[in-house]
């Protein structure tokens, strides 16, 4: 009984042996086959080594379904057959294109001539030249000094990178320095494929600067300094942290507006790295941009220069702002006519569409009354100034009081 097991076991042995080899031969007489002739591969040939030249993401998305849900995440959901990135995630979310800029606008032919001169000499290589890396474009508050940047940009043809103030400071130390790196790394791609590019950063003294001796200068402000001067110095090997390889890319320029350079750190507004260009508009000038600012008024040239003449001491943007105080009387007919109550309603998600008004007037008169009246509340604003009396101490009201009616001020 013993011997027949045996027998009937090495039998059994035998066939099994006889059907891995035949099984064996199938396989390598199959991929002979599919070796020889690759319109034979089967429903997943075009995903085969050697055969697949598509997009690995691509091939994720694309083996959705086609196994059992156990073994895929669900749609949202980190899986294996759910796509890693989005295209969305390739996108710049830095760059910045000013064809939305109507024409019409004025650019100051010294503004444009030194951003022009700026970025032609970055991108030449000028024998035995050491070309400052960053333009420092700096002045008072209100002169334009981003817009005549946008306008010069577009002029150009230049899509720069945009970085504000508020982007070089965070809670984590060291992340603007390293994002300023990326920054710089994604304008110098640009010019790598053929386009012309530059970093630009807003209001560089507001994020970076000491503004008195109440602002605290943190590790970042440190850094960002140092990440700028890093970059002044060696503009064709700029590395993101953890990273030494030594790689040359293309040299971007980088172009700063500012209202105050003094309070950055001094070695990095040395002139072997910044060059510094004071914004100040002329009378000219500003003739000029209060004609693109009133083009669609049909306010003439004459009025114009005299508004300017009236009102010298004040910045560009105060005649932005005269503008859209003449609008205050056509809302507040608005508002009258459609009840307080009802406002939220008309303005907000409303089927009617957005407001449109009549052009008001704008006459001499009329933008010289406004004018004036800014021009007070800019007055107040100096003549009241509460906080000096809250820190120095108690504003106690009385004869000398800020409380005092306008009647009893005066006299």
């Amino acid at each position: 009984m013993q011997k027949l097991q045996m027998r009937n076991g090495s039998i059994a042995s035998g066939k099994f042996n006889a059907s891995v080899q035949a099984s064996s031969l199938k396989r390598a007489q199959h991929l002979q086959i599919v070796a020889a002739s690759p319109s034979q591969m089967g429903r997943w040939r075009s995903m085969d080594a050697g055969v697949d030249t598509s997009d690995d993401q691509e091939d994720i998305a694309r083996g959705r379904n086609m196994v059992d849900s156990v073994f895929q995440g669900g749609q949202g959901f980190g899986g294996t057959h759910n796509a890693v990135l989005s295209s969305s995630e390739y996108l710049s979310t830095a760059s910045r294109n000013y064809n939305n800029i109507q024409e019409g606008f004025y650019i100051s032919p010294a503004f444009l001539d030194k951003m022009t001169i700026h970025v032609a000499k970055n991108f030449m290589d000028l024998p035995k030249i050491k070309v400052p890396l960053i333009l420092g474009i700096w002045g008072g508050k209100g002169q334009g000094k981003t817009f005549q940047c946008a306008l010069a940009y577009k002029k150009l043809g230049i899509a720069p990178i945009v970085m504000s103030a508020g982007e070089l400071e965070s809670g984590n130390a060291g992340e603007p320095a390293k994002l300023i790196r990326q920054r710089y790394r994604e304008a110098s791609d640009i010019v790598k494929k053929g386009k012309m590019c530059s970093l630009f950063i807003n209001d560089l003294d507001a994020g970076a600067g000491r503004m008195g001796s109440a602002t605290q200068y943190t590790v970042n402000n440190q850094m960002v300094n140092a990440t700028l001067m890093n970059i002044a110095d060696n503009p064709t090997n700029v590395q993101l942290p953890g990273v030494y390889k030594n790689e040359e890319i293309p040299r971007v320029p980088v172009v700063c507006t500012g209202n105050d350079f003094s309070t950055l750190y001094a070695p990095l507004i040395r002139d072997g790295r910044m060059e510094k260009y004071y914004w100040n508009p002329t009378r000219e000038d500003r003739i000029g941009v209060c004609m693109g600012i009133f083009q669609e008024d049909n306010v003439s040239r004459g009025d114009v220069e005299q508004l300017v003449d009236t009102f010298p001491g004040q910045s560009i943007d105060f005649f932005g702002a005269l503008r859209a105080r003449v609008y205050d009387d056509k809302v507040r007919e608005f508002v009258k006519e459609i009840g307080v109550e009802n406002m939220g309603k008309r303005l907000i998600n409303s089927r009617d569409g957005s407001v449109n008004f009549a052009k008001p007037n704008m006459g001499l008169a009329i933008l010289m009354k406004y004018g004036q009246a800014v021009v007070q509340e800019q007055e107040n604003v100096k003549r009241v100034q509460l906080a000096e009396e809250y820190m120095s101490g108690a504003a106690l009201a009385g004869q000398s009081g800020s409380s005092l009616p306008e009647a009893y001020a005066r006299g």
